[in-house]
């Protein structure tokens, strides 16, 4: 069972930056879509940014301007640099992966990041 494996979490302070990396554990389908998700404690998981095959990307309006994804799919990886944090960035952020053909959804263990104020 392939698993997608984050890293780049952490703490750090308000105002700060991380970046995040997420690349498969083992052989896996072409992807389309890959994307980040984070939950907060007590709150759903809620979608932070994505970027299909063609390089078309979204964000939260949270993160607009402060987040930025990208791809590398000759190492099948996404990267999320977060800039500005604040607080209320506080989560396990998850990476996930989506191939719509063979209806395949992968997810990683996920990695916190905490910012503190």
């Amino acid at each position: 069972q392939v698993q997608l494996v984050e890293s780049g979490g952490g703490l750090v302070q308000a105002g700060g930056s991380l970046r995040l990396s997420c690349a498969p554990s083992g052989s896996i389908f072409s992807i389309d879509d890959m994307g980040w998700y984070r939950q907060a404690p007590g709150k759903e998981r809620e979608l932070v940014a994505r970027i299909t095959s063609r390089g078309t990307t979204n964000y939260a309006d949270s993160v607009k301007g402060r987040f930025t994804i990208a791809r590398d799919d000759a190492k099948n990886t996404v990267y999320l640099q977060m800039n500005s944090l604040k607080p209320e960035d506080t989560a396990v952020y998850y990476c996930n992966f989506k191939n719509f053909r063979w209806s395949k959804d992968y997810w990683g263990q996920g990695t916190q990041v905490t910012v503190s104020s």
